[in-house]
């Protein structure tokens, strides 16, 4: 393979980063036990950020008999929510606030890198798509 091959390769396709980090429910932050209750995922250079949560209340209620629901919901809430002040920062700042670590029943995890080789030619719309489908499958692996 000559030097001008390699160089076409290498600019026939795009290297898209995305990370992504797992929500928690810590009923009791002091046992450090945990139950998985959404997804918060992002990708800077498309400006794409994506949350949703999963409360599956037989689960917890197993796990943690004194869980409060209806409180769940709200602290999940701010993950999803479009009235939040952060709203307004760029999609990489507003993640980096949301999957900060923190002291509290709702929790994340270590922030998880991931890498997509597509075509150059990738319409933005095509990897919005292809973002969506990688969180919906991180989704059901880890929550669900």
């Amino acid at each position: 393979m000559t030097e001008n091959n390699i160089k076409e390769n290498e600019t026939s396709t795009v290297k898209v980063v995305y990370e992504y980090c797992v929500l928690r429910y810590v009923a009791d932050i002091e046992r450090e036990e945990f139950v998985n209750v959404g997804l918060l995922m992002m990708c800077k250079r498309y400006r794409w950020m994506r949350a949703e949560t999963i409360i599956d209340e037989v689960r917890i209620g197993n796990c943690f008999r004194s869980a409060n629901i209806t409180l769940l919901r709200n602290q999940l809430a701010a993950f999803t929510r479009d009235d939040v002040p952060e709203k307004g920062l760029p999609v990489e700042e507003r993640y980096r606030w949301l999957a900060a670590v923190k002291s509290a029943v709702i929790q994340t995890s270590p922030s998880h890198p991931g890498i997509m080789i597509l075509p150059a030619e990738t319409p933005a719309a095509q990897v919005k798509s292809t973002l969506d489908a990688i969180f919906t499958t991180l989704l059901d692996k880890l929550v669900k």
